[in-house]
């Protein structure tokens, strides 16, 4: 059963978009539960989009909506990994498939500080949400220094094309990036998966 629970996810989610329209809310609360039970299974993951990288997370595009409304990534997480302090634009969802991560959550203040403001740890089968309107700037880091650890993210953009910023805490420095993906998108509208 690989493709087919991921290609249910996508039919699913492309009919929570066009009920919901642009309400972050009402996505949210449609969208959630069809993560949920995507990864309740953990037997449709292609291995090539498991594949940890020796030094960095890496981020492999699973599907992109022809109409740019949402993106589904694999992130996979070496032991011991995480990214830097970063924001995303848009809202996300994030499922733990495999291993756990800890999320560790900022908020910006007026003068430009980073204010530690929580930490979340997902185990497998948990969902978290971030966006601007709910908390958009974090950390996250693999909460295993011996095993790989895999979450499912859906965006609300193609977020490998999508400008977001590193914030660095030392120095207060804020970075515009474009993330990309560890592999090239195989194309609009073809799901990854069949391949």
């Amino acid at each position: 059963m690989t493709a087919t629970r991921l290609n249910t996810f996508i039919e699913r989610l492309h009919q929570v978009m066009d009920r919901a329209g642009n309400d972050e809310d009402a996505i949210r609360a449609q969208a959630e539960p069809l993560l949920r039970e995507l990864i309740a299974h953990d037997d449709w993951l292609q291995e090539r989009y498991a594949i940890p990288h020796p030094e960095f997370y890496q981020q492999y595009c699973l599907y992109v909506c022809p109409r740019g409304q949402f993106s589904i990534v694999s992130f996979v997480w070496g032991p011991g990994q995480q990214t830097p302090i970063h924001d995303h634009t848009v809202w996300g969802l994030i499922g733990m498939l495999r291993g756990a991560e800890i999320g560790q959550r900022f908020t910006l203040r007026d003068n430009g500080a980073l204010q530690p403001d929580g930490e979340q740890r997902l185990d497998p089968g948990m969902v978290d949400f971030v966006s601007p309107r709910a908390g958009d700037i974090h950390r996250v880091s693999n909460a295993h220094h011996d095993q790989v650890s895999i979450s499912i993210h859906v965006y609300g953009a193609d977020i490998g094309k999508v400008k977001r910023h590193v914030y660095k805490p030392d120095t207060a420095e804020v970075v515009d990036f474009i993330s990309g993906y560890a592999q090239a998108a195989i194309g609009k509208d073809r799901r990854t998966q069949q391949g």
